[in-house]
């Protein structure tokens, strides 16, 4: 075991890919216990051969569709005419509209995208320093795997068993939590700090104004009303939910709105294929990786060295969100689900945590992690919106950072916030 974890650092190190570098080093330990190499196919198939997968490039195809069908624009005029008139309130349209757009995106990138593409420009344009509106929008955009539907969370179901329902239902008061806690940093530094502009509340032009953004993105808003409700009222599946995600922004875009033309469907189609295909042998090279661990025994080795250490499963979950963090400073969520769900997951149900809070915690937790220099997904999308550097982004980002800490350990240590709509 010692030899294969050494193998993956020094193959990261190199910069080989890492579904490849999963995939690799685990090879020695099956060559050690003379497993032939023939069964590699039967281990990816089966990890695959999941019904509640589908759900992953349906979500992902779902999300480039509104990004490009004027989903996400509408979204953005409804979070400015509800917030614009603080002190900030551009900034805290940036959250509100994250948060909105993740209940039908389920991706952190297309997130930070979608709602980056938009509002950073406008910031600028309202006398807020770049880096902070960068800032804002990377911090923010991590809601998009945390407020169902997520793509992380169908994946951690897939690999743990636990309910992909259930999962998305411990998303919501967190991440409004989460949502909540983003706008009031914003209005608070804006205050402070004099950033955007200010204009003088009167309740008639704003309900005015609420009531036209409303009105243009009315089918936009129904989206999340249509595919949780679904969900949660047992009408469909997660799964079946992704299809009927794909065909209502194919809808709206066309029909609708009329911003997403024909002609450029096949290219979105090529597109959701070619990010689907990257999150696929992810997975299925990672479930050799997971076969290992099961076969050494890994978690029980693990349990066995935490109850050495002490028997509280509140310092274990101390523990858990330390070493995530870390790992989320060098992997994108997805792999460090991957690896470490299946790794932790036992030793979690085995110290008496609930699964659904204990997956929730490792999907916050994996998500700062695209918020997290050097490698956060996120801040190069932010940066390349905002076109400064990531140094430039790194002061203002700290102040979001320390909030998002402060959120982690509320949702760890208070369970009634994840487990309360269940």
């Amino acid at each position: 075991m010692t030899l294969a974890f050494v193998l993956l650092m020094a193959l990261l190190a190199l910069g080989v890919p890492i579904a490849f570098a999963l995939g690799i080093a685990p090879l020695v330990t099956l060559a050690d216990r003379g497993i032939p190499f023939i069964a590699l196919p039967q281990i990816i198939f089966e990890a695959t051969d999941s019904f509640v997968l589908l759900a992953v490039p349906l979500f992902i195809l779902s999300g480039l569709l509104m990004q490009s069908g004027g989903i996400a624009a509408r979204l953005v005029e409804l979070a400015v005419a509800l917030l614009g008139w603080l002190r900030g309130g551009l900034a805290a349209s940036v959250v509100l509209t994250s948060m909105m757009f993740s209940t039908i995106s389920g991706s952190s990138a297309a997130t930070a995208a979608a709602v980056g593409s938009v509002l950073i420009p406008q910031m600028k344009r309202s006398n807020y320093p770049t880096a902070f509106a960068a800032a804002t929008v990377a911090s923010s955009a991590e809601l998009g795997v945390i407020i169902p539907p997520s793509v992380p969370m169908v994946i951690y179901a897939m690999l743990t068993g636990i309910s992909v329902t259930d999962l998305f239902i411990a998303g919501i008061l967190p991440g409004i939590l989460i949502g909540v806690s983003l706008i009031v940093t914003c209005v608070v530094l804006s205050a402070l700090r004099g950033y955007g502009e200010v204009e003088p509340f009167r309740l008639g032009p704003w309900t005015r104004g609420v009531a036209v953004a409303l009105r243009r993105a009315w089918a936009a808003v129904m989206m999340p009303v249509i595919i949780l409700g679904g969900i949660y009222g047992g009408i469909f599946t997660p799964t079946e939910a992704a299809v009927v995600a794909v065909f209502y922004a194919l809808l709206v875009g066309t029909l609708v709105y009329g911003e997403l033309q024909w002609r450029e469907v096949p290219g979105i189609l090529r597109q959701a294929a070619v990010t689907s295909a990257v999150v696929m042998i992810i997975v299925s090279f990672t479930a050799i990786l997971a076969y290992v661990l099961a076969l050494l025994r890994a978690p029980d080795m693990m349990l066995d060295a935490i109850r050495a250490v002490s028997d509280d499963p509140l310092v274990f979950l101390l523990l858990v969100n330390i070493l995530l963090l870390l790992v989320g400073i060098f992997f994108e969520p997805l792999p460090a689900i991957l690896i470490l769900g299946p790794l932790l997951h036992p030793v979690a149900v085995g110290m008496g945590i609930d699964p659904t809070h204990f997956g929730l915690i490792l999907i916050v937790n994996t998500a700062i992690g695209m918020v997290t220099p050097p490698v956060g997904a996120n801040l190069f999308i932010s940066c390349a919106i905002a076109r400064i550097s990531m140094e430039e982004l790194s002061r203002p980002l700290l102040v979001f950072l320390a909030v998002l800490t402060v959120d982690i350990l509320i949702i760890t240590y208070v369970p009634a916030l994840s487990l309360a709509l269940l």
